[in-house]
């Protein structure tokens, strides 16, 4: 009876436990802190089942000049702060990260992956790395432009390498900008109200 008793009462006291080291303000939720313990086995057998249950198995574009061309612009506009662009430093937000998001143009980056799974976080997102999910931004064929570029990284053709160098041009009918403050418009009062004196 002893024993059930001690054995009921360790599996409340381990909640219990958890609960303070949450609650008590010990977990590390800092991006300097050190993983929870087990944090990142956990997280990337959850994510990788995930994706291998989940991810598309047939890349609906080819890979083609264009679509790495494609790919090349979008990935500058909203990839680069955080996966990094060829032969650049890393960006103030990649360095204070957690977890650090992977550099897609040093190493083998995510070449070693299928462009579905690419895709899919991509489209989903990571819950809780910071990675978004561009599913209701972009669409359908961007995101595979962008799967196929990161998945090719180390032999795209010397077009897309310039692109992904190449600063983003200015979108069209934006005026250059000034150091000048924007000049602020005199009030306009109806004809029947007098302006204040």
């Amino acid at each position: 009876m002893k024993f059930i008793g001690g054995l009921l009462l360790g599996l409340l006291l381990v909640p219990f436990g958890v609960y303070l080291y949450f609650a008590g303000g010990s977990a590390p939720v800092a991006t300097t802190d050190s993983d929870i313990p087990f944090e990142t086995f956990f997280a990337h057998k959850a994510l990788n089942a995930r994706i291998k249950k989940d991810m598309p198995k047939n890349v609906p574009i080819q890979p083609t000049e264009a679509n790495y061309l494609a790919g090349a612009e979008l990935y500058k506009q909203g990839c680069a702060v955080c996966h990094g662009l060829p032969l650049a430093p890393k960006t103030p937000i990649a360095t204070g990260m957690y977890p650090r998001p992977p550099l897609l143009f040093e190493g083998k980056g995510v070449t070693d992956d299928e462009p579905g799974e690419s895709y899919w976080k991509i489209f989903n997102g990571i819950r809780l790395t910071g990675m978004p999910g561009f599913s209701k931004s972009l669409s359908e064929t961007q995101m595979w432009q962008l799967a196929l570029l990161v998945a090719n990284a180390d032999k795209l053709p010397s077009s897309a390498k310039t692109a992904l160098v190449t600063p983003i041009a200015p979108a069209a009918n934006t005026p250059p900008a000034t150091n000048a403050p924007p000049a602020t418009p005199a009030p306009v009062f109806p004809s029947s109200v007098p302006p204040p004196k």
